[in-house]
């Protein structure tokens, strides 16, 4: 099926913000290096050399940052300084403001031309690997250069990152669920039916007669995050099919490792097959033509205009989902 551009919105709350309760303009910029450097070099010492201050200045200020926000930046391990998981929030965020600002210079002095466009990119655990590394590929071979920063996990985990513009698009196999709420757009790059594989030993214990040779047949199934779960136990349920489900699995690359060890029958993507055998050294036992899984790209745009987003449309539409 080919890429649709659609409009569907959502709206995402992310709530890893919720430390930001402080108003914007009560953020001390100097105050945010200070922690910044601290945090990167884990002493304040260390961080007071490069700033070309004494500790205790710089002591004082981390200690002022921490007061202006109201949450602890740091626990002190032995001689130490650790992060606290809001302190690596925090640092996550100035690491990204003053990269931001040295792209900023760069431009202003003329020098975007040795800077690669940056291309931010999520892709959910439930989506294939296969299918993703696919789709990402074209954004590496645009005329323009491209640094690719891929990050993967699970889809409200990007949407929440995706909902303060630390990606630039989200992969995965379903739209923004209804519960989120920032504005988001669902861009449905195709669909796909599904195979099911198993190792040549496993094949030939089961026999050639799809889909009935699956009744009770060691099956691994993908995990609650899977859009695609319930359709695969309600067309097995319709067909009278009862597997022995001996693993789940919230990752689908670790679901096929198993499937090429001998643990069970497993699925994937039909547009994948091919590769999917190749790779894990398994055959097709069939196709589910009633089972269908939908790969979608989610961003904050209504119409995509990132030049890596349109290559990997365009890719989706020509070449993957025909």
């Amino acid at each position: 099926m080919g890429a649709h551009d659609t409009s569907d919105k959502s709206y995402i709350i992310p709530s890893h913000l919720e430390f930001f309760d402080v108003s914007m303009h009560s953020l001390n910029y100097k105050h945010l290096r200070y922690f910044w450097m601290v945090a990167k070099t884990g002493s304040i010492a260390k961080a007071a050399a490069q700033l070309h201050l004494t500790p205790h200045a710089v002591s004082g200020q981390l200690s002022e940052f921490a007061e202006t926000l109201g949450v602890e930046l740091f626990r002190r391990v032995g001689r130490n300084l650790e992060l606290t998981d809001t302190g690596r929030r925090i640092a996550r965020y100035a690491e990204d403001i003053f990269a931001a600002g040295d792209e900023l210079l760069e431009l202003v002095n003329g020098n975007t031309l040795a800077s690669p466009m940056s291309f931010r990119i999520g892709c959910a655990d439930s989506v294939s690997k296969l299918i993703a590394c696919r789709l990402v590929e074209p954004a590496l071979r645009l005329p323009e250069r491209v640094r690719l920063v891929c990050r993967e996990g699970r889809l409200d985990n990007l949407l929440a990152e995706l909902a303060v513009h630390r990606l630039d698009c989200v992969i995965a196999d379903r739209p923004v669920p209804a519960h989120f709420s920032v504005r988001a757009y669902n861009h449905l790059l195709g669909e796909s039916t599904m195979t099911a594989f198993a190792t040549r030993a496993i094949a030939a214990q089961l026999g050639a007669d799809f889909p009935a040779c699956l009744d009770d047949a060691p099956v691994l199934f993908p995990g609650e995050d899977y859009a695609i779960r319930a359709r695969l136990f309600q067309w097995l349920e319709r067909s009278n099919l009862h597997v022995r489900v001996v693993g789940e699995f919230d990752d689908s690359a670790m679901m096929q490792t198993f499937g090429q060890s001998g643990a069970g029958v497993f699925f994937a993507p039909t547009v994948i097959a091919e590769q999917v055998c190749g790779q894990y050294g398994v055959v097709a036992l069939g196709t589910v033509e009633m089972v269908t899984e939908q790969v979608y790209a989610i961003t904050t745009e209504r119409r995509m205009s990132h030049p890596a987003m349109l290559a990997i449309s365009m890719l989706a539409r020509d070449k993957l989902f025909v």
